[in-house]
């Protein structure tokens, strides 16, 4: 039996509603995103669980708390999960970015390895604390099922970190809508991707519903 980590992008906010640059914003969870979260325990509160491992913001918290409170697990907070720190574009739309920061966007939409917002993080400093987190996991649990709920752009790089995957291309190569889950299975060979941005567990409705 190998580990396998199950990430999951917490549910709907407004921002993820709109696009919203929301990375240090602490919102709550939309009801929507509470029906998600509820969704999720109540198909993956089948499987046995190891560990939850989780962002400390209010949207992560609340999307983990139902699968908890159906298997009797405590989540771990964990800094390293949070999402990126947008710096000064926090709250902004992307229009209001474009405006008032035009070259440092651009330039982060080149090349946001080694780009941040600004006063943010890059994806490389994101990779670097998550990185801490992933690793924890492995040398704690090398077998069995491990949940990690965190956020859009932070899993997504996470993912492209594990599967070597340039850092500056993961809003090019990686989705991850919201309460959306991916899993990989960690083995002799290396991390081994077998399930990307899954919502099959979602009702019709939630899962056709419009957002980022």
């Amino acid at each position: 039996m190998s580990l396998k980590i199950y990430f999951v992008r917490h549910g709907e906010t407004t921002y993820s509603q709109t696009g919203g640059f929301c990375g240090a914003i602490d919102p709550e969870l939309t009801p929507v995103g509470s029906q998600m979260a509820e969704q999720f325990a109540a198909t993956y509160a089948k499987l046995p669980w190891n560990a939850v491992y989780v962002s400390p913001m209010k949207r992560t918290i609340a999307t983990a708390k139902p699968l908890c409170d159906a298997v009797g697990i405590e989540m771990q907070l964990r800094d390293g999960l949070r999402e990126i720190k947008y710096g000064e574009w926090e709250g902004k739309t992307v229009e209001e970015v474009k405006e008032e920061y035009e070259e440092d966007y651009i330039n982060w939409l080149t090349e946001p390895a080694w780009n941040a917002p600004n006063g943010g993080e890059t994806s490389v400093q994101i990779a670097s604390r998550a990185s801490l987190v992933i690793a924890e996991i492995e040398e704690k649990y090398k077998n069995g099922n491990v949940l990690v709920v965190s956020h859009k752009a932070t899993i997504r790089i996470i993912l492209c970190s594990l599967l070597g995957i340039d850092l500056g291309r993961y809003r090019d190569r990686i989705a991850a809508l919201a309460a959306s889950v991916s899993i990989v299975k960690f083995d002799v060979r290396g991390p081994l991707l077998e399930v990307l941005g899954d919502r099959s567990y979602m009702d019709e409705t939630l899962r056709n519903l419009p957002g980022t």
